[in-house]
């Protein structure tokens, strides 16, 4: 059960309404990097998360904190759209609809919101919830989630240059702060569960003598006539302890591929029907 007191989580102003910046602030809302994101990949985690309570404990905390950020930033929307001026409308037309695309504005704020945030990125396009990660595996989760608060916090810093209201900048400080110890806290967590020489390779409950261990640290060179470049991934002890990174000439292990016909009634031509394998 969840409980709101019905006040923003930090102070959301706006000094001078901008409704181009109003479109950006959706990609924080409704985008790939945005806050429904984490949002629902942190629930879903908590949902599926085995083992020690205290990890689903920890990520619906977090989870909740998010919603409070989507409130936030559909806050920041509707205050940068209220009234907001739109480039040169008074001068080129009367229409609110055709001045808002002088202005920059996402039409489904107008048309379908009546100057609201919506569940949507800043090109219009409905989040659909196709980049909610949760595996069950809550290694595999963590490092998921690093990677979501990592490009998080790249969109909330590009926001934050592209605005000069200082209000918006205090928000989006608050932001950038609070993903700061997202990314700490998970890798904390991956910490906590074994760190790189524990934890990895995921799932660490899969016996490693089973894999083909000739090709468990083997860095694959598909460079024609040449070395690839060296990294730490092509020499010395592999990150997780167990292995010695190497580099391997890529060759063809297995034949060529050889299908059956097609079957018959099945759409194919007769030449894919009758043609026989070849052996």
């Amino acid at each position: 059960m969840f409980y709101s007191d019905g006040k923003l989580q930090f102070p959301v102003t706006v000094e001078t309404p901008d409704p181009f910046f109003a479109r950006a602030l959706q990609q924080a809302i409704g985008g790939v990097e945005g806050e429904i994101r984490v949002c629902m990949q942190y629930f879903f985690q908590a949902m599926g998360a085995r083992g020690n309570p205290k990890f689903r404990d920890m990520l619906l905390n977090t989870a909740t904190e998010e919603m409070g950020h989507i409130e936030m930033l559909a806050t920041a929307v509707a205050l940068n759209l209220e009234g907001a001026p739109v480039g040169i409308k008074d001068e080129i037309t009367n229409d609110p609809v055709a001045s808002a695309v002088l202005g920059g504005v996402n039409l489904k704020n107008i048309l379908s919101s009546g100057l609201s945030a919506m569940p949507v990125d800043s090109d219009g396009v409905p989040f659909d919830m196709s980049h909610v990660y949760a595996s069950g595996n809550i290694a595999a989760d963590m490092t998921a989630n690093i990677s979501a608060e990592s490009t998080g916090r790249v969109l909330a810093v590009r926001l934050y240059n592209m605005t000069t209201d200082p209000g918006m900048k205090q928000m989006l400080q608050f932001l950038i702060a609070r993903d700061t110890m997202h990314q700490n806290q998970w890798l904390a967590a991956l910490e906590e569960l074994g760190g790189m020489t524990g934890a990895f390779p995921i799932p660490n409950s899969h016996p490693q003598s089973e894999e083909k261990t000739e090709f468990s640290y083997a860095f694959f060179s598909h460079k024609v006539g040449g070395q690839p470049a060296e990294g730490r991934w092509t020499a010395g002890r592999s990150i997780d302890g167990k292995g010695e990174f190497s580099v391997v000439a890529s060759q063809p292990m297995g034949d060529v591929p050889n299908l059956a016909p097609a079957r018959p009634r099945g759409g194919a031509q007769a030449e894919q029907v009758a043609m026989k394998p070849v052996r």
